[in-house]
């Protein structure tokens, strides 16, 4: 995913109301942007913190900036939680995604299950492939990324809809993808959702398949990139 043109640099200020933020930009000039993040984010909110911002030209929209990124100890770390469906998008049709190539089509936001929508349904022939995708930005432990950073009750509630499906035979997937790039493990948070925790267990009981990767991260750009070892929380 390129940023054309490069995000625009500026200073945190807060965030407040969970989708608002106020930043100062290297003009001087404050802002506020969008916050697309319904989470905690837990230690990625520190007012003064260098912060990259994209810029709509959509005169409709309200807000014209979207906060993207906040620098941590000089690494980018991506805060928009819309963005990994997009990234997911873009490295399964460029084959930067080895368990999910073989199939030749590809829809979003497909309706499944009792009233939910899948991210991305694959599809070639008779076969298929559920992706269920989650963003992951929490670490609190060095080199560990987790999710979720807060009580998600949707993300409940897809985790059970995929163990349906898989328990019948279907392939579902759940993918996280970390935007961020100091990372090289992946767990659950299971202490801050234990609920979630317990769910992500039944659904790989239930032959849930589970994959983890990691992203690149600049002014410039956004990019799937490696893949991440995912640490069984039932041995934690």
């Amino acid at each position: 995913m390129i940023f054309d043109p490069p995000l625009i640099s500026g200073q945190l200020i807060r965030r407040y109301k969970r989708f608002l933020s106020d930043i100062e930009l290297e003009s001087g000039e404050v802002v506020t942007a969008h916050v697309a993040n319904p989470g905690a984010m837990l230690g990625l909110k520190d007012p003064g913190s260098k912060v990259l911002l994209s810029r709509s030209n959509n005169p409709k929209r309200k807000l014209q900036f979207s906060w993207e990124m906040i620098q941590i100890q000089k690494h980018w770390v991506g805060v928009n939680t819309l963005r990994p469906n997009q990234l997911a998008e873009e490295a399964i049709t460029n084959g930067k995604i080895p368990e999910l190539q073989g199939f030749s089509s590809m829809r979003r936001e497909v309706a499944y299950g009792k009233n939910s929508r899948i991210d991305i349904l694959l599809e070639d022939g008779h076969k298929s492939s559920f992706i269920e995708i989650k963003n992951s930005h929490l670490m609190r432990k060095k080199g560990v990324a987790e999710f979720p950073d807060s009580v998600t009750k949707r993300g409940l509630k897809h985790l059970d809809e995929l163990a349906t499906l898989s328990a019948k035979g279907v392939r579902a997937v759940v993918l996280i993808v970390v935007q961020r790039e100091d990372c090289s493990t992946f767990t659950i948070a299971k202490d801050i959702d234990p609920a979630f925790g317990q769910a992500w267990e039944r659904a790989r009981r239930s032959g849930v398949e589970t994959l983890c990767y990691d992203c690149s991260l600049s002014r410039t750009e956004i990019v799937i990139n490696n893949s991440m070892q995912i640490i069984d929380t039932e041995t934690q």
